[in-house]
């Protein structure tokens, strides 16, 4: 069955506001539905985890359903799902339980395409107990971080590689599977954000190759919360600091504090839609696959719809290869013009197209972009051909 755009919309109050929404890749808009999960669970009774009161089962379901909608969403398993506050959040956590493991002689892995989510976590691990940091350096010209980059950089000392899945600013998605097989031949693990590629191509961590996978379900449609996938079996290796009382057990022991369960609802809500951006039978797993792939086919539409019409406009930088496979993301500039100052005349225009380096910097500067970076435009199920001609005619009247 066709991708039916108009249908996805319907589902999404906040379209209502009239604006062109090209602000995915910061978050994405939210379907009722999803608004109805969170605002169902705040209006219920739940309490702390148990099997006695309707409340404490209630919080348990929750809680089960979430781990089951991710593992579904990601091709992993339940119990080695860990839920906190933000990918951020998980991956500072994650660094500083597994820096106890290594010291001095030891090396570290980060690359510069990535979101500093990836990179500083990993820095602040590896100052913390003597490790030597090593860069994997991306090609600025097309934007592509080729395996070779980070296979010269690996050693038998090498511990972890922190890469990502596809950049936040620039849309470019490395082989991670060619990468995991270097890394692991290395005898290093490999720690991969997942938050840009999550919300546009159907993910299965098994094959992928990463051992830790990390995203943001405020990027697929859900709440603010952040999502850690990992095998169970390893995540029992790792011990982080953690309240005496708090279970031992996996994943609960990478879980500070009582988990927000209105926004888990929410989670499994988004999941849940996204499994049904194309209507069908099967299970969720069957349906999210035939889903995302008929999604990923209708975003690269707007994409090429969005990139041929922007490099027919005089003064229009398109940084990065447009002829490379990637996330529906552009990563654009208007000579003469300030990217601040072309995200502000777009938005007067009702299309939201934000400006800057997106916590990227490091991607930024090597791109010769400096701190400001330059305008993004990301997809989402929700775009449709009117919003790609709005930019368009947008950039054309601010480009004469």
């Amino acid at each position: 069955m066709a991708y039916d755009v108009a249908a996805v919309r319907a589902h999404f109050p906040a379209l209502d506001e009239g604006a062109a929404h090209f602000d995915g890749p910061g978050g994405s808009q939210t379907p009722a539905v999803v608004a109805d999960a969170v605002a169902g669970v705040l209006r219920s009774a739940v309490a702390n985890l148990g099997h006695r009161t309707a409340a404490e089962r209630r919080a348990r379901d929750i809680v089960i359903d979430a781990r089951q909608a991710m593992a579904d969403l990601l091709g992993g398993t339940p119990s080695g799902i860990v839920l906190g506050r933000s990918m951020t959040q998980l991956t500072y956590d994650m660094a500083r339980a597994l820096a106890k493991r290594w010291g001095p002689g030891d090396e570290i892995v980060v690359s510069r395409l990535d979101h500093d989510a990836n990179i500083r976590p990993w820095v602040h691990a590896a100052e913390s107990c003597g490790a030597t940091l090593r860069w994997a350096e991306f090609d600025p010209d097309t934007g592509e971080l080729d395996v070779t980059a980070v296979e010269s950089v690996l050693s038998g000392r090498t511990r972890l590689v922190a890469v990502t899945a596809a950049s936040n600013l620039l849309g470019t998605r490395p082989d991670i599977p060619a990468i995991a097989e270097r890394v692991h031949a290395a005898g290093a693990l490999l720690y991969v954000d997942g938050v840009h590629l999550t919300p546009h191509s159907l993910v299965d961590v098994g094959p992928l190759g990463a051992d830790f996978y990390a995203c943001s379900p405020y990027k697929f449609l859900g709440p603010h919360l952040g999502v850690l996938a990992a095998d169970p079996a390893l995540l029992e290796t790792i011990h982080p600091d953690k309240l005496l009382p708090q279970t031992d057990a996996v994943p609960e022991r990478f879980e500070l504090g009582t988990l927000p369960y209105e926004v888990l609802a929410g989670t499994t809500a988004a999941v849940g839609f996204l499994a049904g951006l194309v209507p069908g039978e099967g299970t969720r797993r069957e349906r999210l696959v035939r889903s995302m792939e008929a999604l990923e086919r209708h975003e690269d539409a707007m994409l090429e719809r969005l990139d041929s019409g922007l490099s027919e406009i005089p003064g229009v930088t398109l940084h990065g290869s447009p002829r490379r496979r990637r996330t529906p993301t552009t990563l654009f500039s208007v000579g003469g013009v300030a990217a601040a100052d072309v995200s502000a005349f777009l938005a007067g225009r009702g299309v939201n197209a934000p400006a800057g380096s997106f916590y990227a910097l490091e991607c930024s500067r090597r791109l010769g972009l400096g701190d400001t970076g330059a305008v993004r435009a990301g997809m989402a199920p929700y775009t449709d051909e009117s919003d790609v001609d709005r930019l368009l005619k947008g950039v054309h009247e601010l480009a004469g």
